[in-house]
């Protein structure tokens, strides 16, 4: 199997620049509804603080309903308003009939169902408040009729109007915390969230209650009904009820019944143009043409992680392409944007499993594991799936830490090593390196994650200096407390790995693979046999291009090779910065050099 292309990859790179003209000339439908759902929380969200304000109040709600209808009453508000209810209940309905299953789970079953009753329940409420106004050109609304006619004229109207209110308030914080989820913010904002979204619906109930009781109160006062109370005419009623009752409901009915009849068309024409088969790595599945990669796996209980739910934003559903994927087709802005927004748009084979409706047959591989949460995608911005590429391995062990263990409480042992571990490695990064692994007391450092082999080969070499001074520094820090000074060894190897995650499900690492890792672990156990304290190959000391003579040569014998190794050690790592300097130097002059012949 061919290995895939390189996965770690600046999030910043042209592939994602050039992914972005495509994803805004065509902006997913989902973003469109999510905007538009956005203007109608907010919407909903001044409406119920309104009525939250009544516990306060009524004279308090009145006031800020001036304000609420100023602003939504704005014709350009007020338009876009209406276009984005509009807009997203379309496109709800246009999801539904899009919607291949119906596997879905306990929240995004309360999410549909809520959504399709919103329309049924305001229905009553938005011909007596809005409609009315429109049809019959009414007053501006105020609180006093509604409150008075539900709390006396209408008492089930009450519940009707809180149960809308919770089931509108739900369906909108369930979508904001689909989208919400995977925000970086959101693990210490959900906290916060959580207590509004709990808080408000409550509030507003009680809001609205109290404000209703003192407007009761108030209409016994003839004066104050007269100027206020002002009840809709049983003649306009009666139109009101017919449209909002009877007629609504009707089409509304008829337009949800169609759209199961446009999916069932729907299945009828796919089953007619055949189907394709999508192989996995241990089972394959016929399915219609037209389906998704994602929709096949719920559909044949495949596991499959879609932390999003196939929404296109999480990009956890990505799979690798394993068969030909000349047939395929291309991926779209949305796709492109995702996969490059985690570094995988550089691996034509990887594609997101939502996106991707094959038209012939394909194999595929999913890259993550089916069980990963939205936490997974919050705390990291691309998986390393696996690359091929040099590397150079430094391992670096503390030599002694058993004989130091018996003399001392583990408490000093431990802290001791954790000090040790802390030299090399800052070492390391210093050095422009990456410490990988921690094993007991030794470290495995990698180098050439994001250069060039000879780059990586001299900040390998850097990085063994920089250790040897860093634990020079210790030893003199702890000179009263230790018998003998601190000890140890490196070796460094350079070559073709493959570098990945490795693991099982939560507990995965990034790390190498590879010859060259080995012998890098066997050249730092050499160093006590050959009398040093590091062994270089002799490819990472011609890569990095050291002068022959500066450091001692040998042979020396790997297990597992027919072919002795050449390399070279020294007992003075400090010594390989003036080294390095002095190439560095050299480099220089050339580049000038060749800028003054040019």
């Amino acid at each position: 199997m061919t290995l895939a292309a390189p996965a770690i990859i600046d999030v910043r790179t042209p592939d994602r620049k050039a992914a972005l003209p495509s994803f805004l000339r065509g902006i997913a439908i989902r973003q469109v509804r999510l905007v538009c759902g956005l203007v109608m929380f907010s919407y909903i969200f001044s409406h119920f603080f309104n009525h939250a304000l009544g516990n306060l109040s009524y004279d308090t709600m009145e006031a800020w309903l001036r304000f609420h209808v100023w602003w939504w009453r704005t014709p350009v508000v007020n338009l876009t308003l209406y276009a984005a209810a509009t807009t997203h209940f379309m496109l709800g309905l246009w999801a539904l009939y899009q919607r291949r299953h119906f596997r879905y789970t306990a929240i995004e079953i309360t999410q549909l169902v809520f959504g399709l009753s919103i329309p049924l329940l305001i229905a009553s409420h938005f011909g007596i408040v809005r409609l009315g106004s429109l049809v019959f050109g009414r007053d501006p609304p105020i609180y006093a009729p509604a409150l008075l006619a539900y709390w006396v004229a209408r008492p089930y109207m009450v519940g009707v109007q809180f149960v809308l209110l919770s089931v509108a308030w739900i369906h909108a914080c369930i979508g904001l915390y689909f989208w919400l989820r995977l925000k970086p913010f959101f693990q210490w904002a959900a906290p916060i969230l959580l207590a509004i979204a709990v808080l408000l619906p409550p509030l507003a109930m009680t809001g609205t209650h109290r404000g209703a009781h003192e407007v009761t109160e108030r209409a016994a006062q003839p004066q104050w009904r007269a100027e206020h109370i002002k009840l809709t005419p049983p003649a306009q009623r009666s139109v009101l009820d017919d449209i909002t009752l009877f007629y609504f409901p009707v089409f509304y009915g008829i337009a949800i019944a169609m759209i199961f009849v446009a999916r069932g068309a729907r299945a009828l024409l796919e089953s007619r143009r055949g189907s394709i088969t999508v192989s996995y790595p241990d089972r394959r599945v016929r399915i219609p043409r037209g389906l998704s990669i994602l929709e096949a796996s719920l559909r044949f209980k495949v596991p499959h992680a879609s932390v999003c739910g196939g929404r296109a934003r999480c990009s956890t559903c990505r799979v690798r392409v394993v068969s030909d994927r000349s047939a395929l087709p291309p991926p779209s802005g949305r796709e492109a944007y995702v996969l490059a927004r985690v570094g995988a748009s550089a691996n034509p084979s990887i594609r997101l499993a939502c996106q991707l409706r094959p038209r012939t047959d394909v194999a595929v591989i999913p890259v993550l594991p089916a069980n990963v949460r939205a936490d997974f995608v919050r705390n990291r911005s691309r998986v390393n799936i696996g690359e091929e590429r040099y590397v150079v391995s430094m391992f670096v062990d503390m030599r002694g830490s058993t004989k130091l263990a018996e003399a001392r409480l583990p408490f000093d042992v431990v802290f001791l090593i954790n000090r040790f571990l802390e030299a090399a490695s800052q070492a390391v990064v210093d050095a422009g390196g990456q410490p990988n692994q921690f094993v007991g007391d030794g470290l495995l450092a990698l180098f050439g994650l994001d250069v060039d082999p000879a780059t990586a080969c001299r900040q390998a070499l850097r990085a063994a200096s920089l250790v040897a001074s860093n634990i020079e520094y210790m030893n003199h820090e702890f000179a009263a407390e230790l018998q003998a000074p601190i000890q140890f060894g490196i070796g460094i190897q350079g070559g073709e790995v493959i570098v990945g995650d490795i693991g099982f499900r939560d507990h995965t690492v990034f790390t190498a693979l590879g010859d060259a890792v080995n012998v890098a672990a066997r050249l730092q156990d050499m160093t006590k046999q050959l009398n040093c304290t590091v062994v270089i190959s002799e490819e990472v000391c011609t890569n990095a291009n050291l002068p022959t003579d500066t450091l001692t040569r040998t042979e020396v014998a790997i297990r597992g090779r027919d072919q002795p190794m050449s390399v070279r050690t020294t007992s003075e790592p400090t010594l390989l910065t003036s080294l390095l300097n002095e190439l560095t130097k050299l480099d220089t002059q050339s580049n000038l050099n060749e800028k003054f012949q040019a």
